[in-house]
């Protein structure tokens, strides 16, 4: 009895010890398996991401883009460009000088117009009759003048012969003073003062006459122009704008009847002051303009104007008084087009962008 219950004891001991080493043995099993699986995790990852190609090929790439920025670089700092510009030109206003109605408007919108031409056409009558006027009242001072002239010659040749008997009688009375009496003398002395008053007043009359008829081709002077003047001729070359005009229309001097935009345009581009370092003038210009951006539109620097805009202002300002604040200011840089591509249609207002190579 004694031996089977040793003998079983013994056979308990050795299954405990089995499945001991059996949990031991699986444990090994499961982190060993753990650590395979992170072992296979990790070369999951493409092996050109850990290859020498791929490295260098990283460093390559950043020093293509450094040296790609610094090429740029070197090439954008010898150009200066904005987008606050515009083209620009002297527009042209036409108005009347004289008043009257339209008769005729001889022009359409946006029409080009070259100098010389007509455009519109104010009722000739009124100063063709003023002309008229002033020719007849010519022609009547010429008259006046013509028999001013006639009297003097009389009053002339009275006022000699009144002085001749007057010198007469001087001489006897000399000579032999009881040959002529005193009432001779007397009578001769205003004979010759009259005829000499009359000839002077004759004269007075010529200079009258002759200054109506200086005052008349004065008058006739200004009616011929108020004549010209019914003719509205368009001064410079160039394309019609804003036309207000009508048929029939009574217009006054001064009142504007229509624009001219002249063919003749240029840019004037508004750059901050930082950008005028190495800006002269005579510098190539490129010029995009947004109506016509496929078009290559060339120009260069004319001039750079001596102040920046505010400071033609209606109200400049006064940086004595308060707080400062230091702003770049904009300066008008006037850009002369020397080339306009066909079918690229330009005017005064319309957006563009230059850029001023300026080294």
């Amino acid at each position: 009895m004694a031996e089977g219950s040793e003998r079983s004891a013994d056979s308990r001991d050795r299954r405990s010890h089995d499945e001991s080493a059996g949990r031991s043995h699986d444990g090994q099993e499961d982190r060993s398996g753990r650590s395979n699986d992170k072992e296979k995790d990790g070369d999951a990852r493409p092996a050109w991401l850990h290859s020498a190609w791929f490295r260098w090929g990283v460093i390559a790439g950043i020093a293509v883009l450094l040296i790609a920025g610094l090429i740029y670089w070197l090439i954008a700092r010898n150009y200066e460009e904005t987008d606050d510009a515009f083209i620009d030109t002297h527009i042209v206003h036409v108005a009347p000088q004289i008043a009257g109605q339209v008769v005729q408007i001889a022009v359409n919108d946006n029409q080009l117009v070259h100098k010389g031409q007509l455009l519109v056409l104010i009722d000739p009558r009124d100063p063709t009759a003023k002309l008229n006027q002033a020719t007849a009242a010519l022609a009547a001072a010429e008259t006046q003048v013509t028999q001013a002239q006639a009297t003097e010659k009389g009053a002339e040749a009275q006022a000699q012969n009144a002085s001749a008997d007057l010198a007469r009688y001087d001489f006897l009375k000399r000579i032999a003073p009881s040959a002529v009496a005193q009432e001779q003398i007397d009578q001769a002395t205003a004979s010759a003062r009259s005829a000499i008053a009359q000839r002077d007043a004759a004269r007075a009359q010529i200079a009258n006459a002759q200054a109506q008829i200086n005052l008349h081709k004065a008058e006739i002077a200004q009616a011929q122009l108020n004549l010209g003047y019914t003719r509205i001729t368009a001064p410079i070359d160039g394309h019609v704008a804003q036309r207000s005009v009508a048929l029939g229309n009574y217009v006054t001097p001064g009142q504007e009847l229509l624009a001219i935009v002249p063919l003749r345009l240029w840019v004037t581009a508004n750059f901050k002051e930082t950008q005028l370092t190495h800006m002269r003038a005579g510098q190539p210009v490129s010029v995009t303009v947004d109506a016509c951006p496929s078009k290559d539109v060339r120009g260069h620097v004319d001039s750079i104007q001596r102040g920046a805009g505010q400071a033609f202002g209606i109200l400049p300002p006064e940086n004595a008084t308060g707080n400062y604040v230091k702003v770049v200011q904009r300066v008008p840089v006037k850009i002369v087009i020397d080339r306009v591509p066909r079918n690229c249609v330009l005017g005064p207002g319309m957006s563009v962008e230059p850029t001023v190579k300026v080294r």
